[in-house]
This record gives C-alpha cells, sequence and structure tokens, in this order.
C-alpha cells in the first residue's frame, strides 16, 4: 500500500474560537436590542411629550356636541386652541379626568380658532380661554369656570354632575388667554342694516 504525499487533502481555513464568536453575537444583540428600546422611547417621548399633541388627541377622542347634547349625560364643554398655555398646562389632567370620568360626562371640545363654532361661542359668550362650560343632562348650562383651574376644581364639579348635586365651584376664574371673536357683518336682511351693504 502506497500513500500519495504529494497531494494532501486541503484543509479547512482556521476559524474564530467558539467563545470568541459567541461573545461577538451577544455584543450585536446587545447593541440591537439597546437601539430598540432607544428608538422605542424617543417615539413614545415624542408623541407624548408635547401639550398641544396631546391637546389634539382629546379633541379627535371628545364626543361630538351634537351627541352630547342628545345623549342624557351630563356634558362638559371645553372651548380652546392649540396656542392657548392655559389650554395646554391643562391637558394632562383634563386627559386624566376624563379618564375616570368619559364612562358618566361627556368631553366636548371647541377649538375657537375654528369658525364652526362661532354660534356657540357668541351663545356662551366666551371672550377667555379655557371656557368650560358644564351642561346637565338635558343640555342646558348649569355652570361655568374660565381660565385655569386646580385639577381639584374640575373633579369636584365632575363629581357632583354624575350625581346631580349643585356644582361646589360653578363660577370660578383662573389665568385666561384672550380671545376676539371675529367680527361678524351684518347680512343685508339684518332689520338693522336699513338695507345698506355691509362693509
Amino acid at each position: 500500500m502506497t500513500t500519495n504525499l504529494q497531494n494532501p487533502a486541503p484543509q479547512p481555513p482556521p476559524t474564530q474560537p467558539p467563545t470568541r464568536n459567541l461573545a461577538t453575537q451577544i455584543r450585536n444583540l446587545a447593541i440591537a436590542l439597546v437601539a430598540i428600546v432607544l428608538s422605542t422611547a424617543l417615539f413614545f417621548g415624542l408623541q407624548t411629550g408635547s401639550d398641544s399633541g396631546t391637546l389634539a388627541a382629546m379633541a379627535a377622542a371628545s364626543t361630538p356636541l351634537e351627541t352630547a347634547l342628545t345623549n342624557a349625560k351630563p356634558s362638559l364643554m371645553e372651548f380652546y386652541a392649540d396656542w392657548c398655555t392655559s389650554c395646554q398646562a391643562m391637558a394632562k389632567d383634563m386627559g386624566e379626568l376624563e379618564q375616570a370620568y368619559g364612562d358618566r360626562v361627556n368631553f366636548v371640545m371647541l377649538n375657537v380658532d375654528n369658525s364652526k363654532w362661532l354660534p356657540e361661542m357668541l351663545h356662551y359668550r366666551v371672550d377667555g380661554i379655557p371656557h368650560f362650560v358644564f351642561l346637565n343632562a338635558e343640555g342646558e348650562a348649569i355652570a361655568s369656570t374660565i381660565g385655569e383651574q386646580p385639577r381639584t376644581v374640575m373633579a369636584a364639579n365632575l363629581e357632583a354632575m354624575t350625581t346631580g348635586a349643585e356644582l361646589p365651584f360653578a363660577l370660578s376664574r383662573g389665568r385666561v388667554s384672550d380671545v376676539e371673536a371675529p367680527a361678524v357683518a351684518p347680512s343685508k336682511d339684518d332689520p338693522r342694516s336699513h338695507g345698506g351693504v355691509a362693509k
């Protein structure tokens, strides 16, 4: 029997020791997990870090006024604006109060920058925001508070609304942002215009 020593079988290239390869995989996995956690934290931080975002989310989830006036539940109507610093300051508390009382009280948000709500602004004499109007189950205004309110004041009024009791803070005024109602020109059908054209 002869052995061929001239053509030895090819040898595989040397590999890294298994412990070094495993350590690299663990390190890469840890970096990936940290990146995912930081990305998630950044995403949620940007979503909840802005009070105006909270106002927008609350407005989107609020009960439509037409529904609130007809569903036989008491309502808290808030006149607000995204630029209103007092509205922004109260947004977190109002969101938490809506979580606590939303099953028993309608939360309605009306943006004063939307001319659709001009009749309501005039009816409830909104000249500063936030302006809260408390409505009974029949849709009648029973109280209002104007300006930034402590959470305890709002909670006490909401609790009274759910039991049908008299509101303890029926007329309260806090820090407000002024609102100028858009001028409404009289129509030519307005008897005060004496047939003249509105300018």
